[in-house]
């Protein structure tokens, strides 16, 4: 298998030579099954050459002994090319190459090694080791679901990077000014009503840092939240001419094309969030009734669509010519082996890539972009917001009826006086 990737002679000894000439062998067939490209392959093996020398300097003999040198030979692929690697980027970038290489590898070949490496699911929580427990409270005394947890994550995690950047050691040095100033940075990239959030939950991770005794006092009253008035915020939606825009700016040649350009016409026409997208399956789609059942829904189990027809071309073009021939039920995967399901993240950030290339302006380019411009659709129909709500699983009527701001032929019968007949 060298052959079909190295012409010379001469680099195909060199691999062979290597004390896990054999190993890497075996690792490229590896490769070439799973669909990597040559790119990868031509990338990989100079890292694995050099990270066998590196172990057998370094007092390896025998398989089972490399695992326990990935981690110095990482730092040692950083540091031998430090002139070519300047920045903070390419120095990761180098790093993950180096760590990715040597943990796949030893993952094939010594079944009972599990290294981390980029794509794991594993993640450290904030806070892990200065403030022990506090995920497990969430948990296990207040109960909180999974999902809300991860809210809480998202926002701890750039408060610890903040105490990171300050070099403020301990949590119990915090004090009043740090946190507002947090707060104040924090605003900056945060919306009001995110920003709110985010105050409520340091707010409860302030209550229990006390509680554990780690601070001299509690300092959760000195987090003052922005004030969120509801329906204080117009739906950020977009015109029908910059929405076909979007579609046309979809390169439908490529397979990331056709996948893109099913995801955006679901999320345009049925007003679906990016985790609704992410979580379809091909079970989800009944070609012979030709049905799109949407599971796991806020507003309920799951809701049924007829599926439209440009939707199910789209579909249908990506299932033939784009996706992966996997064993995966998920609808949309990665167009890169190893080939993983989307998440509801990147979902979003295709939305907001296509949005910005077409120039589309509005604040927070992204998923719900889309799905507002759904709603909004439907209210310029003349759609009742309850029958809106259900279209687009709103769990609530409050949630809906923010659109009635944006009811631009109903306010202007009021503005003219029919306002009786409107209500």
């Amino acid at each position: 298998m060298l052959e079909s990737y190295f012409i010379r002679p001469q680099t195909i000894d060199q691999i062979k030579a290597s004390w896990i000439g054999g190993v890497i062998e075996r690792y490229v067939d590896w490769l070439a099954q799973q669909g990597y490209s040559s790119r990868t392959v031509y990338r990989r093996v100079p890292v694995l050459r050099r990270f066998g020398e590196f172990a057998k300097a370094n007092g390896a003999v025998e398989l089972e002994d490399l695992p326990d040198h990935v981690e110095a030979f990482v730092n040692s692929e950083v540091r031998s090319r430090e002139k070519a690697t300047a920045t903070d980027r390419l120095r990761l970038e180098r790093a993950q190459n180096a760590r990715n290489s040597a943990v796949q590898m030893l993952r094939l070949v010594i079944p009972s090694y599990h290294g981390q490496s980029r794509g794991d699911d594993v993640v450290q929580d904030p806070f892990e080791h200065s403030v022990p427990g506090f995920f497990a409270y969430l948990r296990c005394e207040r109960g909180l679901s999974e999902q809300s947890i991860k809210f809480y994550t998202a926002s701890l995690r750039p408060f610890e990077a903040y105490l990171d950047r300050i070099r403020l050691v301990s949590v119990s040095d915090l004090s009043p000014t740090i946190l507002s100033s947090f707060v104040a940075e924090s605003s900056r990239r945060l919306s009001k009503l995110s920003l709110k959030g985010l105050c409520c939950n340091l707010r409860v991770f302030l209550r229990y840092v006390h509680r554990e005794g780690r601070t001299p006092r509690d300092l959760s009253r000195a987090v003052g939240a922005p004030v969120a008035y509801r329906l204080a915020n117009i739906p950020r939606s977009v015109t029908w001419d910059e929405v076909h825009r979007v579609l046309e700016s979809v390169d439908r040649r490529t397979a990331a094309g056709k996948r893109d350009f099913a995801i955006l016409l679901l999320l345009v026409t049925y007003g679906l969030r990016s985790r609704e997208v992410a979580a379809l399956t091909l079970d989800d789609i009944d070609w012979r009734q030709d049905r799109l059942r949407v599971p796991e829904r806020k507003a309920g189990p799951s809701t049924a669509y007829p599926l439209s027809a440009i939707v199910g071309e789209a579909i249908v073009d990506y299932l033939q010519n784009g996706r992966p021939k996997t064993e995966d039920r998920r609808l949309f995967l990665s167009v890169v082996v190893p080939y993983r399901p989307m998440t509801f993240s990147s979902v979003s950030m295709r939305a907001s890539y296509y949005l910005h290339k077409a120039g589309v302006a509005a604040p927070r380019l992204g998923s719900h972009t889309l799905r507002h411009t759904c709603v909004q659709r439907l209210v310029d129909a003349d759609f009742p917001l309850k029958v809106i709500g259900d279209y687009v699983g709103h769990r609530s009527a409050a949630s809906t009826e923010v659109y009635t701001k944006v009811a631009v032929e109903a306010l202007r019968m009021v503005a003219l006086g029919d306002g009786e007949d409107v209500l």
